[in-house]
């Protein structure tokens, strides 16, 4: 015997995605404790983010925010190392030759 689906009305929907935004658990753990599927609640964050205009204070923004953060400081530490050697080069052949 197949499943029959469970439907959730907007107002439902709305609510369990500001839920969500207001917790710090992740997507996955709010969907345990919901008993509905991780994809639908991805889905419904998607659908009704789109017409935020506040900034999402959740766990998964954090995440984000912090992954970003990482990734610029990697991109820095690049920058600067190559900073580094470009002054040791101009240094080197600044100097005169005998």
């Amino acid at each position: 015997m197949s499943e029959q689906r469970q439907r959730y009305n907007e107002e439902f929907k709305k609510q369990t995605v500001k839920f969500i935004q207001e917790q710090t658990k992740s997507v996955r753990e709010i969907a345990e404790e919901l008993d509905i599927p991780k994809s639908t609640l991805n889905q419904w964050l998607s659908q009704y983010r789109q017409f935020e205009t506040e900034p999402v204070n959740s766990a998964e923004r954090i995440r984000q925010l912090e992954q970003q953060l990482k990734e610029k400081e990697r991109r820095i530490a690049d920058v600067e190392e190559e900073l580094a050697i470009v002054k040791k080069a101009v240094h080197i052949f600044s100097k005169p030759r005998n």
